[in-house]
């Protein structure tokens, strides 16, 4: 604060400086006081305690130090007898004696270099949350990689056809395929992804928080070592168990030791789709899709490659060998992209900390997410158990009925697929609204695209299976009982691809719950019951139709359960947003069937059917999933402008 003291020709002006001056005897010179000097005395009882100055000045000419708080220096202070003080905004100063000369010394201690101060590493969030091009770009790589894959597996399954026809061989080879479909499910798409991208995500959020060590190398750490041995004794216990596996699995089929020959290659998928699950889990949690979208494209080629080449002397051994060989690749393609992201994790900690302890492995959640994918795919097993005691070429023909139908299904999970680990991630932070915001979308988009999938595969089907596998040993008796339970197959593609979206919002979160495995249970039962009854009157299209019946059971408790379990969706909210594309998909059937039944070659059948379903599908329900993807394509919009402006500037 700032004072004014009285001189003798009256007051004097205040100068600016924190100072408080006594009035001059006659017998002393005059006081001169400097603004430019800071002055200040400390009492001679004690420490005097005052704001934070830059020095403190003392007016004796026989001082004594004595320490001042809170200031940078230390001064000297005089010990005249009952001093009075004066506190002023940036010093403490003292009146000076009558009998001395009070002119200022000005004389002030430099303050020391200030000591450097350590301050706590505050680390910037390691990855922010995604933009929706972001998610939209990732979802296209993802998806063209997967249609890839998806071309691919019908070159896979138009070989083996093509090889080996529809009856006892390709009977026997799917028997052993099982092991493979089981595999990737259990431990790439559904099981195993569901227990380690939440964990992932959460590693990754304490990562960024600034944790001690680094939690991904420690997960990894605590949970691989585990791993490995418990893929590698399955896939040795199914080996050796290989005959009791195929008379469990298709008791009526004619060539049961072929069966076990491939189900012998294929046993080692168990432990090379176990590695590549977790590679593929790992990167998607650090946002990285490149590597593992394109797992499937190596192991079809692997599968093609093996029957063409070693066909003539193994015959359909060679399929099986292929998919060993296949999931070998699977795990080559990864482990580099893994690698890199736990060395650039690791190069990124400022400071070395030391190491938190691997976390333990979470068994419950573990044992939940397998034991619901287990349950999912046991369908299959059901199937092929009550289509073993049907006419041969039974289970073939629900093989490609599935495979074929269950492309838009896929196609349709892809956004889902990138989204996962962003819904994991926004539960680690805690922020439940932004998860719940993302799985309803999700929702949208995947059921608008699945019903545009279904309302082709059902219009078009006699077309479709006639170009892709009318040829060779597939004869046109095979073509109209496939395409008759594709069309049945169908019925349930909107069912299934909610299944795979909603049960993400259950195990999302990192922790264990049990409502999707009895969920999955009810539609097994459902299913099984269904299947014994219509097996035996309707073939292959009873199988079919009970499949449907099945996972629609589990969709709707699914979605029922999630407001107390899962993500907390608004579950009317979702069944409206399904009526306009519903209507549309069934509008679009119709149209597409007309279209598609006018005599014409099978090529042109398809193509028309599937232009009409199209057309009438954007009219009657709208561009499916237009919004999620428009922010992905902007960059193919602006292509021209930019290439044109590259050429301008050169």
């Amino acid at each position: 604060m700032s004072a004014t003291t009285d001189g003798p020709e009256g007051p004097l002006p205040d100068t600016g400086a924190s100072t408080v001056a006594a009035p001059p005897t006659t017998s002393a010179p005059e006081t001169a006081t400097t603004p430019s000097a800071v002055t200040a005395v400390a009492a001679a009882s004690g420490p005097v305690t005052g704001p934070d100055t830059s020095a403190v000045a003392a007016t004796s000419e026989a001082p004594v130090r004595e320490p001042v708080i809170g200031t940078s220096a230390v001064v000297a202070a005089p010990k005249a007898p009952g001093p009075e003080a004066y506190a002023g905004s940036s010093a403490v100063h003292r009146a000076p004696e009558p009998e001395t000369d009070a002119r200022p010394s000005a004389v002030a201690a430099a303050p020391p270099a200030p000591r450097p101060v350590r301050r706590p590493e505050v680390r910037p969030p390691e990855s922010p949350a995604p933009s929706s091009r972001l998610l939209a770009r990732a979802a296209l790589l993802t998806a063209c990689l997967s249609v890839a894959a998806a071309l691919l597996g019908l070159v896979r399954d138009q070989s083996l056809a093509r090889l080996f026809g529809a009856g006892r061989d390709t009977d026997a080879f799917l028997v052993a395929w099982t092991v493979p479909e089981f595999a990737a499910t259990l431990l790439i798409e559904d099981g195993l992804a569901f227990a380690l991208i939440p964990a992932f995500s959460a590693a990754l959020a304490r990562r960024a928080r600034g944790a001690a060590g680094d939690p991904v190398r420690s997960l990894v750490a605590g949970t691989l070592p585990r791993l490995l041995p418990a893929f590698a004794a399955a896939g040795v216990l199914l080996a050796v168990a290989a005959p009791w596996f195929v008379a469990v699995l298709a008791p009526g089929l004619p060539d049961p030791d072929l069966a076990v020959d491939c189900t012998r290659l294929t046993a080692s998928c168990v432990l090379s789709f176990g590695l590549a699950g977790y590679c593929s889990a790992a990167l998607r949690a650090h946002r990285r899709f490149l590597a593992p979208a394109a797992i499937y494209i190596v192991h079809n080629v692997a599968i093609i490659t093996a029957m063409y080449a070693f066909g003539g002397r193994w015959g359909v051994r060679s399929a099986a060998f292929g998919v060993a060989a296949g999931g070998c690749l699977m795990v080559a393609i990864q482990l580099p992209a893994l690698v890199a992201e736990l060395r650039r994790g690791r190069a990124g900690r400022a400071e070395p900390r030391p190491a938190a302890p691997a976390p333990p492995l979470d068994v419950p959640l573990l044992a939940a997410v397998l034991l619901f994918a287990l349950c999912r795919q046991s369908q299959v097993l059901i199937e092929r158990f009550l289509a073993s005691g049907l006419p041969a070429g039974a289970i073939s023909h629900l093989n490609y009925a599935q495979k074929v139908a269950q492309i838009p299904m896929t196609l349709s999970m892809m956004l889902s697929t990138v989204t996962f680990p962003v819904v994991a991630r926004a539960l680690a932070d805690g922020d439940t609204e932004r998860a719940r915001g993302r799985v309803e979308r999700d929702v949208a988009v995947a059921a608008r695209l699945v019903l545009l999938g279904t309302a082709a595969v059902v219009a078009c089907a006699p077309q479709l299976i006639g170009l892709l596998f009318q040829r060779g040993a597939f004869t046109a008796e095979d073509t109209a009982a496939t395409a008759g339970v594709m069309r049945v197959y169908a019925l349930g593609l909107l069912a299934q691809t909610l299944t795979g979206v909603l049960v993400r919002s259950y195990f999302s979160a990192g922790r264990a719950t049990w409502y999707p495995v009895a969920a999955m249970a009810a539609g097994i039962a459902a299913t099984w019951g269904i299947g014994a009854c219509t097996a035996g009157s309707r073939g292959a299209v009873g199988i079919a139709a009970a499949n449907a019946a099945g996972i629609t059971l589990t969709a709707a408790l699914l979605l029922a359960g999630t407001a107390r379990r899962g993500v907390p969706l608004r579950a009317g909210a979702v069944l409206r947003g399904l009526g306009r594309p519903l209507a549309a998909a069934g509008g679009a059937t119709v149209a597409g069937a007309l279209a598609a039944g006018v005599p014409s070659p099978a090529p042109a059948g398809f193509a028309a059917g599937a232009a009409t379903v199209t057309v009438v599908f954007l009219l009657l329900g709208g561009a499916p999933g237009a919004r999620a993807l428009a922010p992905a394509l902007r960059p193919v919009r602006s292509l021209p402008q930019r290439l044109a402006h590259a050429l301008t500037t050169r």
